[in-house]
């Protein structure tokens, strides 16, 4: 497992010892409006961390939990993920998925992270694109793709609501 260092950043594999920082996360309003219609139980965050630690296990990559470097704070996580999502169309490359805690949003951490990932990707996996999923109504995501050099290919449906897919080309 594969932990990175940015600037600001320390990116470890997600652990048991994140759990009551994600279930503080996944509880607040405003970081899981895009994503969720409502706050998860710490019952839902626990099966999705142990997911997530499988995920390194048996898939040697996954969701890196983000700690400022110099205090240590939780401040979200960023992702290389392949979860089977029942999609159409199907995801066909390595999904990137980010949250980052809403007082640490816009400060560029989120984009730190996602280049610090996207450059592991490119130099480890040896995939020629990835992939990600956004909620039409999540501007500051779709910008932060954007930026990242992904570009929308397909506006779809996933769990019933509608999401926008986007893809980026390996460097």
């Amino acid at each position: 497992m594969t932990t990175l260092i940015t600037e600001r950043l320390t990116l470890t594999p997600a652990a048991v010892s994140d759990y009551d920082d994600l279930r503080r996360l996944w509880a607040d309003p405003a970081f899981i409006q895009h994503i969720f219609a409502e706050p998860l139980t710490g019952e839902d965050v626990w099966f999705r961390l142990l997911r997530d630690i499988g995920h390194w296990e048996a898939l040697g990559h996954g969701n890196w939990t983000l700690r400022l470097r110099d205090t240590g704070e939780h401040v979200g996580g960023v992702g290389v993920l392949d979860y089977y999502r029942t999609l159409d169309p199907p995801l066909d490359a390595p999904e990137l998925g980010w949250g980052v805690a809403p007082r640490f949003q816009g400060k560029g951490l989120a984009f730190e992270a996602l280049s610090a990932a996207l450059a592991w990707c490119d130099d480890t996996l040896n995939a020629p694109r990835t992939v990600c999923m956004i909620s039409p109504d999540n501007a500051p995501s779709i910008a932060l793709a954007r930026r990242a050099g992904y570009a929308p290919y397909v506006d779809t449906t996933y769990k019933g609501g509608p999401v926008t897919l986007f893809q980026r080309a390996a460097a």
